[in-house]
């Protein structure tokens, strides 16, 4: 990974879900997040290079309409690193709709938070968050 694409990235600290548009199957929820991609954790491996057509539901401090639609494409799955029932995926950001990209812009605005040299999130829910 490319040190611009590390200092652009921000832990995510709000719990949303993102499933798949045409299955409405949960991928996985948001860890992290930047302006062009994005980690979840899954609690399933998911290929890489695999796209998909991805539902994110909105609240209403982000946007005037309930979830948006676009697709992304999976580049690496790995195994937690402390959780072993949870795969930690990286997601390019492919096609998004202009006004959805200004939305997805304020959801890293809003809930992404500047991650710490060599700080790792805990799985969200974990009791070691407490």
């Amino acid at each position: 990974m490319s040190e611009k694409r590390n200092k652009n990235r921000k832990d995510f600290s709000y719990y949303m879900q993102l499933t798949d548009a045409a299955t409405k199957n949960l991928v996985g929820h948001l860890a992290d997040i930047s302006t062009g991609g994005f980690k979840l954790d899954s609690d399933k491996p998911i290929p890489i290079d695999q796209e998909f057509r991805l539902h994110l539901a909105l609240t209403t401090d982000v946007a005037n309409k309930p979830f948006m639609i676009f697709q992304a494409r999976s580049k690496w799955c790995r195994a937690d690193p402390i959780d072993p029932f949870v795969y930690n995926v990286g997601f390019q950001v492919i096609e998004m709709h202009p006004e959805d990209r200004d939305i997805f812009n304020r959801v890293v605005q809003l809930y992404g938070t500047q991650k710490s040299k060599g700080n790792r999130s805990l799985p969200r829910g974990s009791s070691r968050d407490l």
